[in-house]
């Protein structure tokens, strides 16, 4: 998986937006859940949204419920996350991440040691 930040990078002032794509190589999004996990220094690892690439259907943590959108683009293997209203709390290391088979999509805080693709890190500091 390779991920990448919009054309300001992962610099953003509170309440500005940020878009985070994640585009996949060597496999097909047939039948994945795709999406983001964060971790913020001295943190726990929280599932941020996925999308499942067989019906476009979203989940989202309760944190960034209303202020993130998830979307995909199957043909470019692609998944956009555009995260609005962002708040210094959402400062954290954004990966994204892709499992094949995941039986409800409001597992995927809990399934973060089963995904099969990871990508790197992306940055992103929200200032005050």
């Amino acid at each position: 998986l390779r991920s990448a930040a919009g054309v300001w990078g992962g610099l953003v002032q509170a309440g500005g937006s940020l878009r985070l794509s994640c585009a996949a190589s060597g496999f097909t999004f047939d039948d994945y859940a795709i999406g983001w996990f964060r971790q913020a220094p001295g943190k726990e690892r929280e599932g941020v949204s996925c999308i499942s690439s067989n019906d476009g259907t979203t989940y989202y943590a309760d944190s960034v419920q209303g202020r993130f959108a998830i979307s995909s683009d199957n043909a470019k293997n692609t998944v956009y996350l555009q995260m609005n209203s962002l708040k210094p709390e959402d400062t954290a290391v954004y990966y994204c991440a892709a499992v094949q088979g995941l039986p409800q999509l409001s597992l995927w805080n809990w399934y973060s040691y089963g995904m099969d693709y990871w990508g790197k890190g992306t940055q992103v500091t929200v200032s005050s």
